[in-house]
């Protein structure tokens, strides 16, 4: 083989075999640090993401500063594009627009000259067609950079320098705030009071060991720039202890009187609230009919600020349609998420850490500073300490430089002669002949010791930490002086405030959902308790070929979690679906819920029964049983959440909440009943499909779910109106995917089951049939017999009426 030849041994050699999950685990990593500590995340020390850090410090060695010229917006662009972030030109424009919207920052960062957007959404003008410059107080974060005083490292193509950090003479993380969004975390971070951060600062300074609730004395909370108003203290309180809160931010209106009627008129919005939008949802809202009483409205708004005045109807209570516009429009969720970069790394922090890792890079910037002012003015004085001795010895000096063959020579004979640096030296034979007067001595003389005073300060602050501190303080005290305001955004008690559900009264109803996907609601008192073996009250006047599907308890107050056949679960509040009369059709449910054509409820679950630690347990038509923690549904959103996945034919059936430790009781439509314990299902995610709970036989289906409790019955109902209670120590445990036990009798005169539940003695009952024909009865009427028995008449049933629901109304009530 040829010399030159490379051996396959010495190729192979060069090649690393690694694992690809390895290399893709790693690439990913690398990728998501990088998208953290290089795009997405502010640095605690100035508060400022890279891009904004970037456009500041190429706008400050452009000379653009807040006493200069505007310049083309495009010019700034382009030279932070092209000497510091390489990732083009609109991220770029967009973040230079932000910084120079005073809805968007509490204190602008840069003065725009041109359009610069609007708060109705109204985006800017092209680059090419706006001005900008620094605003004054963006000038206190660059403030002494030149001095040397923060980190710089190589440019993106190492041609040039840029710095890690600005010297922020401001708190800025706190004062402007930030928002980003990572990998796998997010930022958001509110404005606050210039005034109020530093106070607070000062006196974190003055006592470290101080509280944070010592720190909220002077943080009243956030401070938004478009203003409105702050609904409770303990959200802010939870969002300075831990670094996270939830905070409710309501508009600021008020009620004018016009022409005999009254008027509401916002005037504040809460942040990053669209005006135009806003105006838009109000109208819709009013046109399909969810809002009543708003005769007019108008956007009035103009350079003066907002206003937007919305006209009532006479007659209209002002107090309803207020709230209702509380509830729907006037308040938005601001979620607190105080992440930022901690030396590099990122860290949910606290007000009293925020402002610790703040104070900490101020001393650092103030030691540096008076380093570098230190070595300056060592410098002049040693040059002004070589002047003075020349013009004690002027005569020999002049002399002396006269004799001497050239400039070096000149240097080389004063340092001989009179002991001279070479840069005292220097500057000596650089002097001009008018520097040798009378007036110049005094002149340097004063120049010496304004430096010796200069230096003696500097190195008692370099030697003594209080003196540092000190020297923060009095700056921060001519920043909050110079820049500091007043606050925009008030805090107000969210217990004085009445909302829409407030004006509802608490109270218990029935609620009626058809196959047709109408629904109502019903006071339960409508309904008298009747013997057994009566024939019921009309609950409902139904359209031709419509039947009843569902009909369930609920508190006008109640959380509840609707699920349907599909397998999806949906939250509802029981004052949203429309109180009627027993002979009203309803109202259909798509203005309620967002139901496919062909889904129907088939459980409801009260989210007050439950808490994080327990279980919701649900029953597929096909005898498939799945638990699932409740805290999966504690955020559910309005076009709902995937309960169960079903396979194709299966539908949901029933759900009810477990702890974890009960039995679980499965019965079919064919009357045969299954008990086994909860543990045997175990505890799955949203949207696992779950394992068999019950063997079904000839075309048998599943109809319910219940817990067994001894000291309770199951009560069973058949489509033709029997029924009975049964102890539940009759149904003994049986492992799960049996056939299980007869229940019931089930045949012609007893039809298939159309329920089971789980009934106490003092209970009512609520029964429902296919025609809308409603029956309350006493759970104690109902008799209580043995398993596989055929059970007594509950309800007469006309024609071929069918039971199509039942519910159970406790003894509380």
């Amino acid at each position: 083989m040829s010399s030159d030849v490379p051996s396959p041994n010495i190729d192979a050699a060069r090649i690393d075999t690694v694992r690809i999950e390895d290399e893709m685990e790693q690439s990913y990593i690398d990728y998501a640090m990088s998208v953290i500590a290089g795009r997405a995340l502010p640095d605690v020390r100035d508060g400022l993401k890279p891009v904004h850090r970037r456009i500041l410090y190429a706008m400050h060695e452009m000379g653009v500063s807040s006493r200069s010229a505007h310049r083309k917006s495009s010019s700034v662009v382009g030279e932070t594009m092209g000497d510091y972030h390489p990732h083009g030109d609109s991220a770029i424009y967009d973040t230079l627009v932000r910084m120079s919207q005073d809805f968007s920052m509490r204190y602008p960062l840069v003065d725009g000259q041109g359009n610069f957007g609007s708060v109705d959404g109204d985006p800017a003008a092209a680059m090419r067609y706006t001005e900008a410059r620094m605003s004054p107080i963006s000038e206190e974060l660059l403030t002494d950079i030149e001095k040397e005083t923060v980190d710089f490292t190589a440019n993106y193509d190492d041609r040039l320098e840029e710095p890690e950090v600005l010297p922020a003479a401001i708190p800025n993380l706190l004062v402007n705030g930030s928002s980003g969004i990572a990998v796998g975390m997010s930022t958001n971070v509110p404005p606050h009071n210039l005034r109020e951060v530093i106070d607070a600062t000062i006196h974190l300074i003055d006592d470290p060991e101080c509280s944070i609730p010592d720190l909220m004395e002077h943080v009243k909370g956030p401070d938004f720039p478009t203003g409105a108003n702050i609904v409770g203290r303990e959200a802010i309180h939870s969002a300075y202890t831990t670094g996270r809160g939830r905070l409710r931010v309501r508009a600021e209106f008020e009620r004018e009187q016009a022409d005999k009627r009254e008027r509401i008129v916002i005037t504040e919005l809460p942040f990053q609230q669209n005006k135009s939008r806003l105006v838009e949802r109000i109208a819709e809202n009013v046109n399909e009919g969810k809002i009543e009483g708003i005769s007019d409205l108008r956007d009035e708004s103009d350079r003066d600020g907002i206003r937007i005045a919305i006209d009532l109807k006479r007659g209209a209570n002002a107090d309803v349609v207020e709230n209702q516009l509380l509830e729907h429009h006037l308040e938005r969720t601001f979620g607190v998420i105080n992440l930022a970069l901690v030396d590099g790394q990122p860290q949910v922090l606290d007000l009293k850490e925020t402002l610790e890792h703040y104070v900490e890079h101020r001393k650092d910037v103030v030691r540096r500073r008076s380093e570098y002012d230190l070595g300056e003015a060592e410098d002049r004085a040693h040059i002004l300490e070589g002047r003075l001795k020349a013009l004690d010895n002027v005569d020999s000096v002049v002399e002396l430089i006269r004799g001497a063959e050239d400039r070096n020579g000149a240097k080389e004979a004063l340092s001989d002669e009179f002991d001279f640096s070479e840069a005292q030296a220097e500057h000596i034979v650089r002097m001009q002949l008018g520097s040798l007067t009378s007036l110049e001595r005094n002149e340097i003389d004063e120049e010496y010791d304004a430096l010796v005073e200069e230096i003696e300060r500097l190195e008692t602050i370099l030697a003594n930490e209080s003196e540092l501190l000190g020297v923060i303080k009095e700056e921060l005290r001519e920043i909050r002086e110079e820049y500091g305001d007043d606050r925009r955004t008030s805090i107000i008690e969210g217990g004085d405030t009445v909302l829409h559900e407030d004006l509802i009264p608490e109270e218990d109803s029935l609620i009626l959902v058809t196959e047709d996907d109408y629904v109502k609601r019903m006071p339960v008192s409508a309904f008298d308790p009747q013997g057994r073996g009566g024939k019921g009250i009309i609950g409902a006047n139904l359209k031709e070929g419509d039947r009843v599907s569902k009909v369930f308890r609920a508190n006008t107050h109640d959380y509840l979690l609707c699920f349907t056949n599909h397998g999806k679960a949906y939250q509802i509040r029981g004052f949203d679906v429309p109180e009627m009369s027993r002979t009203a059709r309803g109202k259909s449910a798509v203005n309620i819920l967002d139901l496919d054509p062909d889904e129907e409820l088939t459980a409801v679950v009260n989210t007050d029964d439950f808490d994080d630690e327990e279980f919701l347990t649900m029953v597929t038509e096909n005898g498939y049983v799945k638990r699932t923690e409740a805290s999966a549904f504690e955020r559910v959103r309005s076009s709902g959440l995937i309960a169960a996945s079903l396979e194709e034919g299966d539908r949901l059936v029933d759900v009810t909440v477990t702890d974890g430790s009960a039995d679980l009781l499965i019965a079919t439509r064919n009357g045969m009943a299954i008990r086994f314990p909860e543990s045997e299902a175990r505890a799955m995610g949203r949207t696992a499909r779950g394992v068999n709970g019950i063997k079904l036989q000839g075309g048998d289906s599943v109809v319910g779910l219940v817990t067994a409790d001894e000291s309770r019955s199951l009560l069973t109902i058949t489509e033709n109106g029997y029924g009975k209670r049964t102890p539940f120590s009759e149904y003994r445990t049986q492992s799960r995917y049996g056939k299980g036990l007869i229940d019931i009798k089930t045949g012609n005169r007893n039809g298939p089951v159309a329920a089971v539940e789980s009934v106490s003695e003092d209970d009512d009952l609520v029964v429902m049939s296919d025609d809308a024909q409603i029956m309350r009865i006493h759970a104690a009427d109902v008799s209580r017999v043995g398993r596989n028995t055929k059970g007594v008449i509950v309800m007469r049933l006309a024609g071929d009426d069918r039971v199509a629901s039942v519910d159970v109304i406790p003894e509380v009530l």
